[in-house]
């Protein structure tokens, strides 16, 4: 697969989502347990980024450093984490 249809790939998935999103009104409580389990699902995606790394798979590479990241970001834009690039 080249990198133009992956990219491709991801951007078709994701715009599908989109429409379904759903916006909860009110005040949310969210447990550290569950911003824990983000955090490790970040981790992994960086694991995952470094093994294809290896095997010279450099677009999944690209794409699983790009979900660590958004997970990262989310979790920052949400005030529910401090760090800094």
């Amino acid at each position: 697969m080249t990198l133009k249809e992956l990219v491709l790939r991801y951007v078709q998935k994701t715009e599908k989502v989109f429409p379904e999103i759903k916006i909860i009104q009110g005040p949310m409580a969210i447990k550290k347990e569950k911003v824990g389990i983000i955090i490790e699902n970040a981790r992994r995606y960086l694991e995952d980024a470094k093994y294809y790394r290896e095997k010279k798979k450099l677009e999944t590479s690209l794409a699983s450093v790009a979900y660590c990241e958004g997970l990262l970001d989310a979790l920052r834009l949400l005030g529910l984490v401090e760090f800094s690039w």
